[in-house]
C-alpha cells in the first residue's frame, strides 16, 4: 500500500478571473469573493484524484479536514484518512505548513499540494524538498517549475512515478511580491526546491524572464497586426511584455500584467476582468483575441490571464485567436509545444491544433498547441 499526502489551497485561483492578479492574503480573497470569484481549487483536485481511482485498492490518501483535501479527496470516490484540525472558513499558509510537517512523518511515497506560487513556497518553507512532491495547478500566476501543465497531467505523472517510470528531478520553487505585480512590477525571487517527479511533457518549466526584446521586433508583428485590424471590432490584448509593446507600436497605452480592450484604437477596457469582457461581447460581438506565449512555459491561456476565461473564449471563438512571439521566445521552448489551461477540458481540447503564431510583418511559423 502507498501513501499520498494531498493539501489543498482552498482559496488558490480566486482573484483570475476577476482581475486581482493572485489570491494572496485575506483582504484579497474577500475583494475576489465580492467581485464574484467561484473557487475552483477542489474541483481541479477532484479531476487529479479520480485519475488515480485505476490505482486505488494500492492507495491510501492522507490529508487535511474540510476543502483543504477531505472533501476533495471524497468526492473523487476515495475514503481518505484525515488528519490535523483547521478553521474551515479560514485557511492560512500556517494551515499548509503545519499540514506538510505532521504528513512528512507518515511514510509518503509522494506529496501532493494544490495551489500556486506561494502554495509552493509554503510546501518548501515546511522542509516538502526532503520528501517527493508534486503540484496540482490551480493559482492565478504560477512561476514555479513544481507544477504540473494542468490537472490532468498531475494525474499521469503521479501514476507515472507511484509505478517507477519517472524520475526525480529538482525543481525550482518561485514567488513574487503581488503588490508589486500589481504595480506592474515583476520581481521573482527563487526560494528554494522541490523533488518533483519529471516527464518533461507533463510537468511546466519555470517562467523565464523577458529578455531584452528589439523594438523593431515588436514593430514589424504590431505592422502585421495593424493590417488585420478593422473598423467596430473589440481586440482583447492578453498581458505581457511583447503584447505591451506590440500595442505601444500600435499607438495604444497598455498594462503590462492586465487584460485591455480596443476599439477602432482606443481603449475602452483597462485591466479588465471576465465580467468586463463578458458585458463588452454583449455590446460587441465582433472581437479578435491577441496573446503571447509566457516564457520559458509556452502557455497561451490559463496562467495570468484567467480573465479571458472559457466563456470570453467561446464566445469569441477559436479562429478569432492570434498568438504572437519574438522568435526567441519560440527558439527558448526547443520544440516543445504550447499548450492550455483554461480549466476547462472540453474547450481545452477544442484549442488544440496547429497556429500560425505572427512573428514579424508578414512572417509565421505554423506550431502546435495542446492541452
Amino acid at each position: 500500500m502507498r501513501r499520498i499526502g494531498l493539501i489543498v489551497n482552498p482559496v488558490a485561483g480566486l482573484g483570475g478571473r476577476v482581475g486581482l492578479k493572485g489570491s494572496d492574503g485575506w483582504d484579497i480573497q474577500q475583494m475576489a469573493l465580492e467581485l464574484g470569484a467561484i473557487p475552483h481549487a477542489i474541483d481541479r483536485t477532484v479531476e487529479t484524484l479520480k485519475l488515480l481511482l485505476d490505482m486505488k485498492s494500492d492507495l491510501e490518501i492522507l490529508t487535511y479536514p474540510g476543502s483543504m483535501g477531505e472533501i476533495a479527496v471524497r468526492q473523487a470516490g476515495f475514503i481518505p484518512c484525515v488528519l490535523g484540525h483547521i478553521v474551515f472558513d479560514h485557511t492560512t499558509a500556517e494551515d499548509t505548513k503545519r499540514a506538510v510537517k505532521e504528513l512528512m512523518h507518515m511514510d509518503l511515497t509522494l506529496l501532493m499540494f494544490t495551489g500556486g506560487d506561494g502554495t509552493a513556497r509554503d510546501v518548501c518553507a515546511a522542509g516538502g524538498s526532503e520528501i517527493p512532491a508534486l503540484g496540482i495547478p490551480a493559482g492565478v500566476k504560477i512561476h514555479s517549475a513544481v507544477y504540473a501543465i494542468h490537472p490532468r497531467a498531475a494525474a499521469e505523472l503521479a501514476m507515472a512515478y507511484l509505478r517507477e517510470e519517472a524520475v526525480l528531478n529538482l525543481a525550482e520553487v518561485m514567488d513574487i511580491d503581488e503588490e508589486e505585480f500589481r504595480q506592474g512590477r515583476i520581481s521573482p525571487k527563487l526560494y528554494g526546491f522541490l523533488n518533483v517527479p519529471y516527464l518533461q511533457r507533463y510537468v511546466q518549466g519555470a517562467k523565464a524572464a523577458s529578455p531584452r526584446i528589439l523594438s523593431s521586433t515588436l514593430k514589424s508583428i504590431a505592422d502585421d497586426l495593424a493590417e488585420r485590424m478593422f473598423p467596430g471590432k473589440i481586440y482583447i490584448f492578453g498581458p505581457g511584455s511583447s503584447t505591451e509593446g506590440i500595442a505601444k507600436h500600435l499607438g495604444m497605452k497598455k498594462n503590462l500584467l492586465g487584460v485591455d480592450a480596443y476599439l477602432d484604437g482606443r481603449i475602452i477596457a483597462s485591466d479588465a476582468n471576465e465580467s468586463t469582457l463578458l458585458e463588452l461581447l454583449l455590446n460587441y460581438p465582433a472581437a479578435e483575441i491577441i496573446v503571447t506565449p509566457i516564457g520559458g512555459q509556452g502557455c497561451i491561456f490559463g496562467r495570468g490571464n484567467q480573465q479571458i476565461s472559457p466563456a470570453v473564449i467561446r464566445k469569441i471563438g477559436k479562429t478569432h485567436i492570434h498568438i504572437v512571439s519574438t522568435p526567441d521566445k519560440l527558439y527558448a521552448l526547443k520544440g516543445h509545444p504550447l499548450w492550455v489551461d483554461t480549466g476547462d477540458h472540453t474547450l481545452d481540447k477544442m484549442l488544440c491544433g496547429y497556429y500560425p503564431i505572427i512573428t514579424g510583418y508578414k512572417e509565421f511559423v505554423m506550431y502546435k498547441v495542446t492541452a
